[in-house]
């Protein structure tokens, strides 16, 4: 028996749906073996029934918070978890109410370690009050450490934590992959696959996919997998479809079925964010279909997309470099191939949810029990 199985860990995050990020990673590292190692306890801190919910006050949502801090402080109290994990805001509203999941965990004496899925965080706060910039020191005061994405995040934590409290854990997931079926090989498929919202992209990639049309004779086609944000964003990408008779699908996660098939029969990746992301897990996945990634320089996304080898990195808000990019992967299947190779290698060597759950076993163990 492992040493590790006699202690208790607390993890607090939101689970799907809807299907974001800090949600799925919750899902993964609940079903991970993680829990071969430590007795994992989990409450679901998830206020909003769907994508529209986010970021709106209501009596209902209030509600739900307060019995969350009630809940975190019952298990607290009962279970004596050795350590509680906490997902963090990167807005004030955000942190407000994730300071409580703090505040309430030590009063009951127990450790905690914050664990950050963005990237956004110092900017955030540099453009913060000083009233909340004081609070915030406050609160991470108390706790004992953080978990970022990437060795690029550790910065944003520099001014509160000493390097050794500051700890990296990328995403990593185990995936069971369909076999490859498509009707025409001869067709350049494409996929993009993010929730439908202009900061991750998605107006780039349609102006891009206009430009291959405009530019080129050969065939090709753009699959769309995700979730309307606003009704706004659906009209205007509706209306360039339609209007320049583009060869595009777009499905939502409900009609997509196995997204893992739309990966693997693709032949290139395609997600690139105008703003912050942490290291998104789409990109894990496709890494993990063998695919060459286009994406932008936003988070951690260039320690797993290395430009010129299994992928590109371009400026955000270009459409013509989305194009650029595509055109040569499109013209060059020995290129594609090699770097759909790389992105798989990269994949196995560093972003499996065995390695994922490596680090935080590592990480749980030197918080809980420091030498």
């Amino acid at each position: 028996m492992n040493s590790t199985q006699t202690f208790s860990v607390l993890i607090l995050g939101k689970l799907p749906p809807p299907y974001m990020g800090p949600a799925i990673a919750t899902r993964i590292i609940l079903d991970s073996s993680l829990k071969n190692h430590f007795n994992l306890l989990h409450i679901n801190t998830q206020a909003n029934t769907d994508l529209t919910g986010i970021g709106r006050w209501s009596f209902s949502k209030l509600f739900r918070n307060f019995k969350i801090y009630f809940n975190i402080l019952s298990v607290c109290l009962k279970k004596r978890p050795a350590l509680v994990l906490i997902p963090i805001s990167q807005s004030t509203s955000g942190f407000l109410k994730d300071s409580m999941f703090i505040l309430i965990s030590r009063m009951t004496g127990t450790k905690v370690l914050i664990h950050l899925r963005g990237s956004n965080f110092k900017t955030w706060l540099e453009k913060s009050s000083f009233p909340v910039r004081t609070y915030v020191r406050s609160v991470l005061s108390l706790t004992s450490g953080v978990i970022v994405l990437g060795k690029k995040l550790r910065h944003l934590f520099e001014d509160f934590y000493p390097e050794e409290k500051i700890h990296v854990v990328p995403n990593g997931g185990n995936y069971c992959l369909p076999k490859r079926s498509r009707s025409d090989e001869n067709i350049f498929e494409i996929v993009y696959l993010a929730n439908l919202q202009p900061s991750k992209g998605i107006e780039d990639v349609i102006q891009a996919t206009k430009l291959l049309k405009e530019r080129t004779s050969k065939k090709f086609h753009l699959t769309v997998v995700g979730a309307w944000r606003n009704e706004q964003t659906r009209e205007t990408i509706s209306e360039w479809i339609k209007n320049y008779d583009l060869p595009v699908t777009i499905l939502t996660p409900e009609m997509a079925g196995n997204k893992f098939q739309h990966l693997v029969n693709a032949d290139a990746f395609v997600f690139t964010p105008r703003e912050p992301e942490g290291h998104p897990w789409v990109i894990v996945e496709a890494m993990a279909c063998g695919l060459p990634v286009i994406s932008t320089d936003q988070g951690a996304i260039t320690e797993s997309v290395i430009d010129s080898q299994n992928g590109f990195i371009v400026s955000t808000s270009s459409p013509n470099q989305i194009f650029d990019k595509l055109i040569l992967l499109m013209n060059d299947p020995e290129l594609r191939n090699r770097m759909g190779e790389q992105s798989r290698k990269l994949y196995e060597s560093q972003f499996t949810e065995d390695r994922m759950v490596e680090n935080l076993v590592a990480v749980f163990n030197k918080v809980i029990t420091p030498s």
